[in-house]
């Protein structure tokens, strides 16, 4: 048990480059009170105490934001960072070394006792802020959620998530060791897509040269992005 809690305090540190001191993570780190609530929280459940669990979990719950059920399964090196609005369920179960952002939720969609309905999150998973994964599936380890993406099908390991659904984004380089924290290098399938289809769809243009019919207003064109910048006479802004 305290080498666990050891490896929270660890986790923590070494994640935030905030951070100053052990002493200022473990009194002033909410993310890390609820964490440890969690596991007294859990200790409690699976010694059949459930009400008292229950009881302890809303404690924590109301001192910092962070709601964990008791009956969710959390490995070591668990890092939550800053984590109001951070909700995990009953039936989650979260590997080592995983780091969740601000209002993550991971969820259950269905309604029936006894059977898993949250996610699984393999060793060294980032979750980013405000995304939600929902329902029985699993992240592949080394995995990383994009913000505010929404992750209903299970993800391969070492894949990047973006969007809304969420989009599996093949890893083409190896990942860096340990938590990936480069919340920056996320692709934008959408739009890439849709600028190979303009970019496409103009060539096309070019080699028919049908020209405009007399008497006729001339569409609004949009071109493809030009240094990740949109141009088109029909954006009203």
């Amino acid at each position: 048990m305290f080498a666990t809690l050891k490896l929270d305090l660890q986790a923590a540190h070494e994640r935030d480059p905030a951070a100053r001191s052990g002493l200022e993570i473990a009194l002033l780190y909410p993310g890390l009170h609820a964490l440890w609530g969690h596991r007294a929280a859990h200790w409690l459940w699976v010694r059949g105490w459930c009400f008292l669990a229950r009881w302890l979990s809303q404690l924590v719950r109301l001192l910092t934001g962070i709601e964990i059920h008791p009956g969710a399964r959390i490995g070591p090196g668990f890092f939550i960072d800053h984590g109001m609005g951070v909700v995990i369920g009953e039936t989650a179960e979260v590997g080592r070394n995983a780091t969740l952002f601000h209002g993550v939720t991971l969820g259950g969609t269905a309604n029936a006792r006894g059977q898993k309905r949250h996610p699984t999150l393999e060793d060294n998973v980032t979750v980013g802020a405000g995304a939600k994964i929902l329902g029985a599936i699993t992240i592949g380890a080394g995995s990383r959620i994009g913000a505010n993406a929404v992750v209903v099908k299970p993800v391969p390991p070492n894949a990047v998530v973006v969007g809304v659904p969420g989009q599996v984004v093949a890893r083409s380089r190896p990942r860096p060791a340990g938590p990936d924290l480069d919340h920056t290098q996320l692709p934008d399938t959408l739009g890439a897509a849709l600028t190979a289809v303009m970019a496409r769809l103009e060539v096309l243009e070019a080699s028919v040269g049908q020209p405009q019919p007399a008497g006729t207003a001339a569409s609004p064109t949009v071109h493809a992005p030009d240094h990740n910048v949109w141009h088109g006479e029909d954006f009203q802004i």
